[in-house]
């Protein structure tokens, strides 16, 4: 994982430097609606959040780009057992590095490695609330993919993503969970200098 980490911002901070004119930042926020996948035997209902952070776009080629994100993000689920309900939320830091085909018309297409990392993890049941942080992994690795459309010569634009969760995210290992989610939201890319 630190390998990948690592290779990963190398990655950028080499195409950021070679490619200086063709860098653009900007920020994003939006909806988000989480799940867990997992085979304990309950039925999860999604929660819904939210997400914000910053990014870069690296132009490559002309239709080539390269977007790493730091994405504040909330994400959860919901369970009933036999007595009550169950209402597990989380929230990570999220680096998605993707990779994104852009079309003329303003249209792309992205995917890529997202790795989470956990700062914050909630259980409720009943009136009971417990901090469940030291039973989760600190650092989830996952895949998204997903479109976006930028608005031609403006920086505003609309995004929608599904992230998939591929490590486990429990600590304790006798239940594999993963973290499913769907992403809604807008961005807005600084113009350049």
């Amino acid at each position: 994982m630190k390998i990948l980490l690592g290779a990963v911002l190398a990655v950028i901070i080499m195409t950021g430097t070679a490619n200086a004119q063709k860098v653009s930042f900007g920020i994003k926020g939006g909806l988000n609606i989480y799940n867990a996948d997992n085979r304990n035997g309950y039925d999860y209902t999604p929660v819904v959040g939210l997400h914000a952070g910053v990014l870069s776009h690296i132009h490559l080629t002309k239709h080539f780009a390269l977007q790493p994100e730091i994405v504040f993000s909330t994400h959860g689920a919901h369970t009933r057992n036999n007595v009550y309900e169950i209402r597990d939320r989380f929230a990570y830091i999220n680096v998605p590095v993707l990779v994104q085909y852009m079309f003329n018309n303003g249209l792309r297409v992205q995917a890529g490695p997202q790795l989470g990392f956990l700062v914050h993890a909630v259980s409720k049941y009943g009136n009971v609330k417990e901090n469940i942080r030291e039973d989760l992994n600190a650092v989830d690795f996952g895949f998204a993919t997903g479109a976006s459309y930028q608005i031609p010569n403006t920086g505003f634009g609309f995004d929608a993503r599904v992230n998939l969760g591929l490590s486990d995210i429990n600590r304790n290992g006798t239940v594999r969970s993963t973290n499913r989610g769907l992403q809604l939201g807008v961005f807005y890319i600084f113009p350049k200098k």
